[in-house]
């Protein structure tokens, strides 16, 4: 007998032997793994410019790729376009011709992006490379004024920096529009496709707005926000080219939509949060004439602000079509189709075609309609004091049993990745699946998480390893505080950031859970540091400044678990991708080494063929059905059993 099929059946068993709970008895049926991480049935609709046909990407084979059909043709007359038989394909944009989608891949999960083009119409059988191999591709900007060129930015130069080309779509041909001098993060250009706007980022880790008045003229700064700022973001030009959009919170304690004019330096409030608490974030233009129309404010849920009257009018009825919170996906060019998006907390994600004329929103499908036919969990915007009064909010996801039952579960805390990111109300499938199998979920928007002004973001600087850490356990304690959790009973789960906040969990504190589960989290500051890709040479100024600097070794060290393993006392669950640009297998290699060397509990499961996190549906289903198990093996939970495809352990290093 092999040893993954004496795992298998030793697994088994111990689901079969373990006795019920009463919860276990109340909890709606098992949703299977396939429900929850396979392939989408079908995703993002995005509208041609002209109106004529409706994209979105589908399965084909069993691999996301991209479809279409034409307006008012039955679905069934759709028809795939691409032919990807990797990762998939997970982003594309319609041409401006209406006539050519421009989509996306890498190379299981490198991140060096390469932009293709195909016919739309089906005509050419063979989608043409349209960027170099081995160097990373990015959009910086498309217009429908010009069907046939685009803006990109490449860095084959020299793969720290990206320079902006104008890429002509039909020849393929590239023009240097502008060189990086070095200190550029990325460029914006105005409505005539020319690079006119830059920001740059400057060796105190402070940002600055470049500006130039035409195409190849001297560069001079307009703007820019300090170092103890929140993450700014430089926009577009306004519509008339005269001044240029970003967010900043230079002035305020939260991100502000700012518009400053390129000549005379005048600056003026565009939006920001009535109760000034939540920083402003994405913009929607008219896709022709680029004028502002809404501006996004994530709150405790998403929610778009119309700074147009007719836009409001439609918000008005969107806010009716459908629950959740919507955004909009794709607009025709004379902005009177859209494809909206709805999140909702317990279902999948809903689209709708949206008439602005007639004012009628027409749902076109789910992206996951077997999810309909089980109960999902609710999930519920919470806040709680850390331990130093700073407040902290999050979610909270519980099993869906009788309220009496809701109580003593369980629990797991999952920390989002980023750091500098946050948790959204809204469907999450990890946080389903492990409702679902029976346990409470709490996502803490711990300190430094985008989106609460600049004070909540200095809250973490030098905190890495510490108070951001600390969240995460007075946010464990309010849950059992509140009797939602059992304190014997929780486990921290997370990827990425939130992979380098489990080990520093279980290492640091080793009595504060029973088990670890992560994924490409960074064991080492220092060498996370030296191993950082090539691009993110400019983000390296602000993550020392947050951080900690290369040359504080023994401090980045303190605050790295791989230096306390001994400390460590509960099993561990690790995974990792080959081909990680951003946290290098290297990570969790010495950290499964230096735990094997003491005598700790780790299975370590690792994926040839995965980048930054886990894409392939055939590996999303191994892993996960190793978390339930080692979750169930720990706490108790449910398990679906793993079955043949979910067998993980030839993948076990």
């Amino acid at each position: 007998m092999t040893r993954a099929i004496l795992g298998v059946l030793l697994f088994l068993s111990a689901l079969h032997t373990q006795p019920l709970s009463a919860a276990d008895a109340s909890l709606p049926p098992l949703i299977p793994r396939s429900v929850l991480f396979g392939n989408p049935e079908r995703l993002s609709p995005q509208i041609s410019p002209d109106g004529s046909m409706l994209a979105w990407i589908a399965p084909h084979q069993g691999i996301l790729n991209v479809w279409v059909r034409r307006m008012g043709e039955a679905p069934e007359r759709a028809r795939v376009l691409t032919a990807d038989r990797g990762r998939g394909i997970h982003d594309f944009f319609w041409q401006a011709d209406s006539r050519h989608i421009i989509y996306e891949r890498d190379h299981d999960g490198d991140e060096n992006w390469v932009f293709y083009q195909i016919s739309a119409e089906g005509a050419e059988k063979l989608a043409r490379q349209l960027t170099p191999t081995g160097a990373q591709a990015l959009l910086i900007a498309r217009r429908a004024q010009f069907p046939g060129r685009i803006v990109i930015a490449l860095n084959g130069r020299d793969a720290r920096f990206h320079d902006a080309y104008l890429l002509d779509l039909s020849s393929g041909q590239k023009t240097l529009l502008a060189q990086n001098p070095g200190d550029v993060e990325y460029f914006v250009a105005d409505q005539k496709l020319q690079v006119r706007a830059a920001l740059a980022r400057l060796p105190d880790g402070s940002a600055e707005i470049r500006v130039r008045d035409i195409s190849g003229g001297e560069w001079r700064r307009l703007a820019g926000w300090t170092a103890d700022d929140v993450d700014g973001e430089l926009l577009a030009f306004s519509p008339d080219d005269q001044a240029v959009w970003y967010t900043s919170s230079l002035g305020s304690d939260t991100g502000r939509l700012l518009e400053t004019d390129v000549k005379s330096s005048r600056t003026r409030l565009l939006a920001e949060d009535s109760q000034q608490q939540f920083d402003a974030g994405k913009i929607l233009v008219h896709p022709r004439t680029r004028a502002l129309e809404a501006v996004q404010f994530n709150r405790e849920r998403n929610h778009w602000e119309a700074t147009d009257a007719a836009i409001a009018k439609d918000f008005a009825v969107l806010e009716k079509a459908h629950r959740g919170d919507f955004s909009v996906l794709s607009a025709d060019d004379a902005n009177q189709i859209w494809t909206v998006a709805y999140t909702v907390d317990d279902g999948p994600t809903y689209y709708y075609l949206y008439d602005r004329r007639g004012r009628k929103a027409t749902l076109l499908f789910s992206n996951r309609p077997a999810l309909e036919k089980y109960k999902l969990a609710e999930m519920r915007p919470v806040k709680f004091a850390a331990r130093d009064g700073l407040v902290m909010h999050g979610y909270l996801t519980l099993p869906v049993l009788p309220a009496a039952q809701q109580k003593d579960l369980p629990l797991i805390v999952y920390p989002h990745g980023g750091p500098y990111q946050r948790d959204d109300w809204g469907y999450n499938d990890d946080a389903q699946l492990l409702a679902n199998r029976g346990y409470a979920v709490l996502q803490i928007n711990y300190r430094g998480s985008t989106g609460y002004g600049k004070k909540f973001l200095q809250a973490a600087f030098r905190e890495r390893g510490g108070k951001m850490s600390t969240d995460l356990l007075d946010g464990k304690n309010w849950a059992v505080q509140q009797g939602y959790a059992d304190a014997k009973r929780s486990c921290i789960y997370g990827v990425s950031y939130g992979g380098y906040a489990v080990l520093v969990a279980v290492a640091f504190t080793p009595e504060e859970f029973v088990c670890g589960v992560e994924a490409y989290g960074a064991s080492n500051l220092v060498s996370l540091l030296q191993s950082f890709p090539p691009w993110w040479s400019l983000y390296r100024l602000q993550w020392e400044r947050r951080v900690g600097y290369a040359k504080e070794e023994e401090f980045l060290k303190s605050r790295s678990a791989l230096f306390q393993v001994q400390n460590i006392r509960v099993p561990l669950l690790i995974g990792q991708g080959v081909n990680d640009p951003r946290v290098a297998k290297s990570e969790s290699d010495q950290m499964v080494a230096a735990l094997r060397k003491n005598g700790k509990e780790v299975t370590y499961i690792v994926f040839p063929d995965e980048g930054h996190g886990f894409v392939r549906p055939e590996n999303q289903e191994r892993w996960y059905a190793a978390v339930e198990a080692f979750l169930a093996k720990q706490l108790g939970g449910r398990a679906e059993p793993p079955g043949t495809d979910g067998d993980w352990k030839k993948f076990e290093q």
